[in-house]
Order: structure tokens, then sequence, then C-alpha cells
């Protein structure tokens, strides 16, 4: 173990809330003098923020811990936390199962992680199990680290969710929605932005739903407003939108803002309004229809492209031929820009669980990789129209597949979910805004270099 007596290595699973989550833990931590440590064999506190909002997720939060626990066995004096959504959902249980593990800390309560690691010659001796309703939201104030590459950040907008999707176990994990203030959202851009962020993924479980929780009310377009009047802030994108009815002071404002991306995630999740029942989500499919339309044309048209990323589950208990077909016709016709696939997972405390009519597992992989298959020709086809095109790409540094590329995103592709764009000539550093000359295009990647006299020099990475 490391001489350092204050090394914590952090594993964090799951989506980019959960991402934030670690930011704010490794913050904490930060402020009573603890340093992050890449390895965790040198570290002497080994967290896992976990992940369980489908089986294979659960799979992969156990496989971390069990690896954790065994790097611990081998130290001395090594303390091991479990955090986030597996900690909220199974604490109790896996306090007997995992004895290895010397705090569960639920999902209202990782703000508290300071508290587990101090020494007990500083007080009484913290719970084993911290897991309490979950009603915490961080602000503005509560420290944090950002972990994402590039100048990219995550701005987390609101906290659980009221929506009541049969499927979703999410509302149990992380209790009602509960949105942050406007002001307190935009002190916190601010606070990204000085250090070094370019681009601000808006984040929650419903962002649509943003604010109707709060007094007087506040929209997502107001938010959008205020965060667009932020000096340095080039990108701002809007992810996990719920499907509703939006009012046109919205579509206004993202058509005039350069800053607003033209982009957006709208999990649909499938196009049967039978299946879409038995899911209990919204079932107007014309509503969605009138949406991309709109988006397309109007934010589209203002800022030159339009980018509409959505998921689906297939093999949902109840799903039929005739219902997975309707899925696959109208993946067809809406030629959306990104998309994502999901097999259903049967997650116990949910109502499709309780459901019967179920589909073969066999059978939803099946459906799964022929829409995949469905989408990737349609990707393919928006990848190959971008070639010879000069594209504005946000530069998050060298590639992941090797040290002779730079790797950076256009305004339609998120960090981490969509496709990215390698840089094969020329200079930049992380963070830059650079334009590219798409000379090549894959399913869901592209390739180009920035414009310019670079004769014969290879590429070049900067400091930033």
């Amino acid at each position: 173990m490391s001489s350092d007596p204050k090394r914590v290595h952090l594993v964090s699973l799951g989506c980019p809330k959960n991402r934030v989550d670690s930011e704010v833990m490794l913050g904490v931590l930060g402020q009573q003098g603890w340093r992050q440590s890449e390895s965790a064999e040198d570290a002497d506190v080994l967290v896992v923020n976990t992940c369980s909002f489908i089986g294979p997720a659960k799979e992969e939060s156990v496989d971390a811990i069990l690896e954790m626990a065994r790097i611990k066995a081998e130290g001395e004096g090594k303390k091991l936390i479990v955090t986030g959504c597996l900690a909220q959902r199974y604490g109790e249980e896996l306090k007997a199962e995992l004895p290895e593990v010397d705090h569960f800390v639920g999902t209202g309560a990782f703000v508290r992680i300071g508290e587990l690691v101090a020494p007990e010659s500083r007080g009484a001796r913290p719970p084993r199990s911290l897991v309490p309703v979950p009603d915490f939201v961080y602000t503005a104030d509560t420290p944090r680290v950002r972990s994402t590459r590039g100048g990219s950040a995550y701005l987390k907008i609101a906290e659980g969710c009221d929506n009541a999707c049969a499927f979703c176990i999410i509302p149990t994990l992380r209790g009602p929605q509960r949105s942050r203030p406007i002001a307190d959202l935009v002190a916190e851009a601010a606070q990204l932005v000085a250090g070094g962020a370019r681009e601000l993924n808006l984040i929650a479980q419903d962002l649509t739903g943003y604010g109707h929780d709060l007094p007087g009310r506040p929209h997502l377009a107001e938010l959008l407003a205020a965060l667009d009047e932020l000096e340095g802030l080039r990108w701002i994108r809007m992810l996990y939108a719920f499907p509703r009815p939006l009012p046109d002071r919205f579509l206004q404002i993202w058509a005039e803002r350069e800053k607003i991306v033209p982009y957006i995630d709208m999990p649909l999740q499938h196009a049967s309004p039978d299946l879409l029942a038995r899911m209990r989500r919204p079932r107007n499919l014309d509503l969605v229809r009138r949406q991309v339309r709109e988006f397309r044309e109007r934010v589209g048209g203002a800022h030159g492209d339009f980018s509409f990323r959505t998921t689906f589950i297939v093999g949902h208990p109840g799903e039929t031929a005739d219902d997975f077909q309707r899925l696959y016709d109208f993946v067809e016709e809406m030629r959306f820009e990104s998309v994502g696939v999901f097999a259903y997972s049967d997650e116990e405390d949910t109502q499709s669980f309780d459901q019967d009519d179920k589909v073969p597992e066999e059978l939803a992989a099946e459906r799964q990789a022929r829409l995949m298959e469905l989408q990737r020709d349609i990707a393919r086809e928006r990848s190959e129209g971008y070639v010879g095109q000069t594209l504005e790409v946000l530069v998050e540094g060298v590639s992941d597949e090797t040290d002779l590329l730079l790797q950076g995103r256009h305004r339609g592709q998120a960090p981490e979910i969509d496709g990215v764009v390698y840089i094969n000539r020329g200079e930049a550093a992380p963070g830059d805004l650079v334009q590219v000359e798409i000379s090549e295009a894959a399913d869901y990647d592209l390739v180009g270099g920035i414009p310019g006299d670079w004769g014969d020099r290879p590429l070049e990475v900067g400091e930033g």
C-alpha cells in the first residue's frame, strides 16, 4: 500500500448521472486531503459507485466489487466502500453476503462519504449501512472534481423521477423529481466553464420535466436561456428528455441560441401503442412525429443540421411479432440519427416484472440484433453524407484506438454514447474547438483532418 495515508481509488459505473455523484464524492474527499489514485493497489480506500438499472449492470457492479475485495484482501488496512444504486437497492442483503465490504452507501448519502473514511478516533464508529430515503440534492457549493475528457462536463439539473414506467426501478432508487433552481445551476455551470469546460451536457432522469416541482414552475426553456449567457461556454446539449408536449418558447429559444446544439436524446422505448400502454409510457406517436419534424425543420434549419437520439426496449412482456414489426417500421420511417436498442431486463420490484406473456431472451436478442442492423444502415448513410463537409469538432485528446490520432466529437455526437471524429492531421489540444474536413466515414465514426499546410509533419497533441 502507498506510504501516502490518504489515497482513494474510485470505480464509477453506470450512467452520467452516476458519474456526477462520483465526481462529488471525489470533491468531498479532496477537501479532506484525499488524493485520487489511478491504481487500486496503491490506494488506502477503494470505492465502487454501482449501477443496478438492468441485469447486466448489476453483474458488472458485483464483478467490480469482488475485484476490489480481492485487492483489499491482498493489502493491509484498506477500506472498501460500495455506493450508488446497488447499495440503495440491496444494501441490507449485501451486508451478509459481502462481509469484506466496510460500508454500503445509498444514492441519498454519497455526499457523507467523508464521514466513513475518517479515522475512528475522531468519533463514533460509522454505520456499515448508510441507506436513507433518497432526498439529497447537491448544489453549486458542493465540492466536485470533473472527470470527463477534454472540454466536456455534465450538469445534473434534477434528481429522481416522477414518472411510473412499468419497467423502471429508478424512482425507487432515486426518489421523486427534485429540480435545482436556475440560479444554482448557472452558478455551477460558471464554475465548470471557469475550470475549462466548453460543453455542458444537461442530464436528469426527466429533463423535460425540469422545474415543475419548483416555486414558479420554471421551464427548461428558461434554464437554457440563462446558460446561453455564460461567457466561454460554446455548446449546451440536452440528454434524457421525456417525450411530452413542449411549449413554443422552448423551440424558439433552441432555434435562436447558437450555443444550444441541435441535438436531443429522447428515449421513446417503443412504437406499438399496445405495448407502450403496458410499459406505462406516452402513446401519442403522432406527437413524436410532429416534434421530430419541428426539431429538424426549426432547430436544424436554424443550425444547419439536427440529431435526434433515442432508445428502444425489445422483448418487454407482451411484445408480439406485430408489436416488434410496428417498431421496426417506425424506425425505418423516422430515420433517427442515433438509436440505442436494449433487450428487456426483468427487474423485480417493477410492474413489468409481474406481467405475464414473457418474451424468451433468445427472441429478444434476435429482435435487438435486427433493429440495430437496420439502424446501422441508416447511420452509415448519414455518416457518408458528411464526407466532404467541414465540421466544428470538440477535441477530447489522443484517440482511444491509437496515439497516432486525435479524437473529438461534432455537435451531433454526445460523449460516451455516440460515435467520434478521428483527426488524422493537424495540431490541437484537448478542449479546443477546431474545423475538421471529413474525408472518410464508417457506420458511426468519421475521419478527417484540420485544414492547413501541415506538410509531412506528424499530428501533434497540445498541452490542454
